[in-house]
């Protein structure tokens, strides 16, 4: 699921709203980080709507989205498009049996190490940074 989103604000402080989903919104010191952080509480703005009953609206295109006012305006001060993917934490692990390089993976548990994490937990982490930009 893809919606789009406006970026704006600048290095230290990027805001990111989703005009087609009230109240959703994230933050973060760079551009990389604000995009990850959108991923997740677009993800966790869907779970909670749906939790409560509710139903997610249907993503407009960018198109349709450009040809609202508030938006309009806000490009013109400078925000922009991206697309975001959610990422849903649904609480439930699934095991998946991959193959690595075997650098690869030891790349991974060194890095694991250093944050007290498994190797399950790492690559974890490091698909959740990934994601939103393969969107």
């Amino acid at each position: 699921m893809r919606y789009i989103a406006l970026v704006d604000g600048s290095e230290g402080a990027y805001g990111v709203v989703f005009p087609d989903l009230p109240g959703c919104v994230a933050m973060g010191g760079t551009l990389d980080e604000a995009m990850v952080v959108a991923s997740e509480a677009l993800g966790d703005w869907i779970n909670t709507v749906e939790a409560n009953g509710g139903s997610v609206p249907a993503a407009r295109t960018g198109e349709q989205i450009r040809a609202d006012a508030e938006v309009m305006e806000a490009l013109m001060e400078g925000a922009f498009f991206i697309a975001v993917s959610a990422v849903r934490t649904t609480g439930k692990p699934v095991r998946a049996n991959l193959s690595l390089d075997g650098g690869v993976v030891t790349a991974i548990d060194a890095a694991a190490q250093r944050r007290g994490v498994t190797r399950s937990a790492m690559v974890e982490i490091l698909a959740r940074q990934q994601l939103p930009e393969l969107a």
